[in-house]
């Protein structure tokens, strides 16, 4: 009797496919914890390495072209090396990078903030996303004298010590490894999208001066928020004396051309921006309140907030920063990011529910996202910010802990039929084609009866 023979595992075909990347693994892990240098890239039995990006695409080191959805963690919404951009960061490289002075492109980038972002009486540039959130909640404490803050469960806001409270679940862990507890002790966690239990937690504790949020939700909507909590917030926050921050480090230009803050007419007292904002290199500010950002400035008898930064508004940062947002400015980006990812939820969810699979498409603006485990009514097709939600809206149910083989397997099938897909998530940018989205839905088919073909889907 004949053996029987069965095909590859998943996990083996792509190690067959990507050898390129898998030799470089190697060397890496002799170099970096990991083997690699950001906890997303992380992928058993190795990450993939990329030589070029242009548009919606990017090369693998074994010459495979694949359809990206990271678009830089979110940052290019122009595509991968939009040609604007591009020029502007080579005239600018060739007359310098860091003069350590004052420059031109540092007015014109903060005056398109304040063109743009409807809640920027103010700017101040910062190193990254995570230094305007720390920014922000640092002014506040000197703003409101209170030195504690509200946040939402699985809601990320960088990773400095403050913030790193339950943004990852299990979201009930006591302590954050790393973190001392008199710093953690500080932020104040409860779940979101609960307006009732926002205005009881600062009732009762006079200490909180501010809360911070994704105003899409949390881990860029994971857990989705719409305009109705954001208008409560506000009324909220504002009745009770809070300062509300909006984190916009992923929604800013990406939502609307002011972020979701535009979008929703709700305008928050600090805004925390990055990713976009610097056109895909390091860069972000925190602009907002007049009165607040004034700590930073020396006056009589005021505490200042002492604000250094070697590459503050950097001149290589600003060059891309005003070429990305004139593009912006002038329309459309943001509409056909948003088109494209609409069109894509709307026909995963056809495709899903045509195979059966037990999974469920959703998502708002530019931001995509499928769930597994899904059993329940199919939903229609929906527009930006109207889409059916899954499993009642539930943060344990949509951003609890993923089952890491299945978050890789999918990554590695689409892989092998030319996506990157970002685990169980996705972000388009303008360059995104409708042919993108068909092969994508496609490539989604094949790997998830692969996925189920193994006992994983």
């Amino acid at each position: 009797m004949s053996a029987v023979a069965t095909a590859p595992k998943l996990a083996d075909r792509y190690a067959a496919a990507f050898p390129g990347s898998k030799t470089r693994f190697e060397e890496a892990r002799n170099i970096f914890p990991c083997g690699v240098t950001h906890d997303t890239r992380m992928m058993d039995p190795f990450p993939v390495y990329v030589t070029h990006a242009k548009g919606s695409k990017k090369w693998a080191v074994d010459g495979h072209e694949l359809t990206d959805y990271f678009v830089g963690h979110g940052s290019h919404i122009l595509g991968h090396s939009p040609d604007d951009v591009v020029t502007a960061v080579q005239q600018q490289m060739a007359k310098g990078t860091h003069p350590g002075s004052c420059h031109d492109l540092e007015i014109e980038w903060g005056k398109l903030v304040q063109k743009l972002i409807p809640s920027a009486e103010r700017v101040r540039f910062t190193g990254s996303g995570t230094e305007a959130t720390l920014m922000a909640l640092r002014l506040c404490r000197l703003h409101t004298g209170r030195p504690k803050f509200l946040k939402f469960q699985g809601h990320f806001h960088g990773w400095h010590d403050y913030v790193t409270v339950s943004s990852d679940p299990p979201y009930d862990a006591p302590g954050v490894p790393g973190v001392p507890e008199a710093v953690s002790g500080v932020c104040v966690a409860i779940p979101p999208n609960d307006l009732n239990r926002v205005e009881d937690t600062l009732k009762n504790d006079e200490q909180i001066g501010a809360v911070i949020l994704e105003p899409t939700g949390g881990h860029w909507g994971g857990v989705p928020i719409r305009g109705e909590l954001l208008k409560g917030l506000r009324e909220i926050t504002t009745r009770l004396n809070r300062v509300l921050i909006f984190d916009e480090v992923i929604t800013g230009f990406r939502i609307s051309s002011g972020g979701a803050q535009k979008h929703y007419g709700v305008t928050p007292d600090l805004t925390a921006l990055a990713k976009i904002l610097a056109g895909g290199l390091p860069g972000g500010c925190l602009a907002g309140r007049a009165d607040i950002l004034a700590f930073i400035e020396p006056r009589p008898g005021k505490p200042k907030m002492k604000h250094p930064g070697t590459y503050n508004a950097n001149p290589l940062s600003a060059s891309a920063g005003v070429a990305t947002l004139r593009r912006i400015a002038a329309g459309g980006v943001t509409e056909r990011a948003n088109e494209a990812a609409r069109a894509l939820r709307n026909k995963l969810n056809r495709m899903l529910a045509a195979n059966h699979f037990p999974w469920v498409a959703y998502g708002d603006f530019s931001m995509v996202r499928v769930i597994p485990n899904f059993t329940g009514e199919r939903p229609g097709d929906a527009g930006d910010n109207d889409g059916f939600i899954p499993f009642g809206n539930d943060v344990n149910a949509l951003d609890g802990p993923k089952n890491v083989k299945q978050v890789y397997a999918m990554r590695q099938g689409m892989l092998l039929h030319g996506v990157d897909w970002w685990g169980f998530a996705g972000m388009t940018s303008c360059e995104h084609t409708a042919a993108d989205v068909d092969k994508t839905v496609a490539a989604m088919e094949a790997t998830l009866g692969m996925m189920t073909a193994e006992g994983i889907g």
